[in-house]
């Protein structure tokens, strides 16, 4: 295999998500493998400090691309840095998050560049001719299958969540290569004016290691509480089935399934939530899953680790209350 591995770094308000990490200890292992060196590309404003903290996780060359432009998110100025880079440096295999951000600027990058893209893979390995294989699930999550790529560079995108985050060293440090960047009048076609956060709670639901989600058994928006009280005192984060944001319960960005989003927590604790294939889509790889429905015969249970079969609104409160009693002991 010629050329070196690459990781996307994302960030946030000059801060790496926990995503990077995982991308970086993942993309460690492949270039170990193949004996190749390990960079990582980075896009923002003011972030060029976070290099030495890349260096530190395992990377071995960190591209940075500091522009105002850059500042905040847009799928043009992103695809156009990224696309020139690989254009320029040739690395062999190219890993995304499959994030928001990952999933709307991938494509367009591997499209750029000629290449396919396997997308929110859940493992990687490298076959005899050291050529990437990607295991990721199709049908909704009802089937897994390993795909071979067959164009330079080879691109996929990985889900959070999954691969085992980069340790960090800080005897280990990382070449640091300022990349130009130039953008024409109008070349960025879309301008951002405003971020505005959604009160979806303290933990972000995608990086969250236990979340809480609640269902139609809930009956109501005013019975929701039930889940986020047991969600504060976990320090979890707050999910919805899609049932719940249709009926304006929730807002969209709570819904977890096919069409919201995709979690893979250590703990998912589904509330009131019958497990329709579009929700498990979306929480099927959690590490360890809960369920609480008072249906013995709810299709939550055929996939859960442990089971409760009840009554939430008898249940939540007595989980939220022991929970309370045994972190106030530890």
């Amino acid at each position: 295999m010629s050329g070196n591995i690459w990781v996307i770094a994302e960030q946030r308000e000059s801060e790496l998500k926990k995503v990077t990490y995982e991308l970086i200890g993942e993309g460690r292992r492949l270039a170990d493998e193949v004996g190749s060196k390990l960079e990582v590309v980075l896009l923002g404003k003011n972030i060029t400090h976070l290099a030495e903290s890349i260096g530190f996780y395992g990377a071995d060359k960190v591209f940075v691309a500091d522009h105002e432009a850059l500042e905040k998110y847009t799928t043009d100025g992103y695809a156009k840095v990224i696309t020139n880079l690989i254009k320029a440096q040739q690395p062999a295999i190219v890993l995304f998050a499959a994030t928001t951000m990952g999933r709307d600027f991938a494509p367009r990058v591997a499209a750029r560049v000629g290449a396919g893209l396997s997308v929110d893979c859940i493992e990687l390995k490298l076959d005899e001719n050291k050529s990437l294989l990607c295991k990721r699930p199709v049908y909704a999550g009802k089937a897994l299958v390993w795909e071979a790529i067959l164009t330079r560079p080879q691109m996929a995108s990985l889900r959070p969540n999954v691969f085992r985050p980069a340790r960090r060293d800080e005897s280990h440090k990382a070449e640091v290569e300022k990349v130009p960047v130039e953008f024409a009048p109008g070349e960025i076609r879309t301008t951002v004016k405003e971020i505005i956060k959604g009160a979806t709670g303290k933990v972000g639901l995608t990086e969250a290691s236990i979340v809480v989600s609640g269902g139609r058994g809930l009956k109501g928006p005013e019975n929701f509480y039930l889940v986020e009280n047991l969600a504060e005192v976990l320090g979890a984060a707050v999910g919805a089935s899609r049932a719940v944001v249709d009926a304006g319960w929730k807002e969209h960005a709570y819904q977890v399934g096919q069409t919201g989003k995709v979690v893979t927590p250590n703990l998912y604790i589904a509330c009131g939530i019958s497990g329709a294939i579009q929700h498990l889509a979306g929480m099927g790889s959690s590490k360890y899953i809960v369920a609480i429905n008072k249906d013995p015969d709810a299709n939550i249970f055929n996939v859960c680790n442990y089971g409760i079969v009840g009554d939430v609104f008898e249940i939540l409160p007595i989980l939220t209350e022991e929970f309370k009693k045994l972190l106030a002991e530890s």
